[in-house]
């Protein structure tokens, strides 16, 4: 696989090459590849064709696109592990080659049948409401796990369902099913980043540890906290959100979510979720997909 998630690579470089701008050329060479989950998924789903390699190529630069204005959104200083583009170079120069890519990525998906390029575009769209939607749900403390789930869903699920269903559409193989797979996945596969964010240390993740909650966001189990503690707790817990954090405001926050057990429960909503996407792809014989979920939701960082 990792010599066919390389092709990927070089297609992706490729399309890029075809701009012939060494500056956009020298600025996507330092942009960090990632687990390229979704290419590794479109592979897997329609076989080592030109067809799949240029899907997974386009698919890739409209993800990394989202990220670069992600992280300008955010102003994050890091992206897995290395300095932020936004933070290197300024946010002008993050926010024009995101667009670029949006725009090569959509550019290079009208070679393909309509309605495959149709079910990647719905998904962007609804990528940049989730994005949107982030950012509004960020200005206070929200515990309302339906606003959440809404926005995860959008904002980084949405991509993830379109991927599977467009190869599968790609491949003739059953778009619902493997759509329903790809939005189980894209879900579970945020709320665990979420968890992360919590559980484990700035060295593994390759950014500030629990710096979602300080740049204004309630995620899973900050909600699952929040709906077990009582009303000073939950007071104390407001008057932190949005804040930078001091270690022993940090290790109250984890003493009562191991207490309360909410880190554990949103690990038992993403294990719901991933245990069916398992068992959809288990029903296709599709068993290197299944495994795809199972090491999403063990992983560590």
């Amino acid at each position: 696989m990792r010599e066919r998630v390389e092709r990927v690579e070089e297609r992706m470089q490729q399309m890029v090459g075809s701009l012939s701008n060494e500056a956009v050329g020298d600025l996507f060479a330092s942009l960090p590849h990632g687990k390229r989950l979704r290419a590794k998924m479109v592979l897997k789903i329609a076989g080592y064709l030109e067809s799949s390699i240029k899907l997974a190529a386009v698919i890739e630069l409209i993800h990394a696109a989202s990220l670069l204005h992600d992280d300008v959104i955010d102003e994050a200083q890091t992206r897995r592990g290395e300095i932020s583009l936004n933070a290197s170079e300024g946010n002008r120069q993050a926010i024009m080659m995101g667009d670029i890519l949006y725009s090569k990525g959509f550019e290079e998906l009208t070679s393909f049948d309509r309605s495959i390029a149709a079910k990647i575009a719905h998904a962007v769209t609804l990528l940049s409401i989730g994005e949107m939607m982030d950012v509004r749900l960020s200005g206070s403390f929200n515990p309302d796990i339906e606003s959440y789930l809404q926005m995860i869903y959008q904002k980084t699920a949405a991509l993830i369902e379109a991927t599977a269903a467009a190869a599968a559409m790609l491949a003739g193989k059953d778009e619902k099913i493997y759509g329903l797979y790809g939005k189980n996945l894209g879900i579970a596969f945020q709320i665990v980043d979420d968890i992360l964010d919590v559980t484990q240390s700035s060295e593994k993740l390759g950014k500030p540890a629990m710096h979602d909650f300080e740049e204004g966001k309630t995620t899973l189990p900050y909600i699952y906290l929040y709906e077990s503690l009582n009303e000073g707790d939950r007071d104390k817990l407001i008057s932190m959100h949005g804040k930078k954090l001091d270690d022993a405001q940090k290790n109250w926050i984890r003493g009562l979510m191991e207490t309360t057990e909410s880190v554990q429960k949103a690990y038992l909503y993403a294990r719901e979720l991933g245990e069916e996407a398992i068992a959809l792809m288990r029903g296709e014989e599709e068993e290197a997909l299944a495994q795809i979920v199972e090491d999403m939701i063990e992983r560590e960082f």
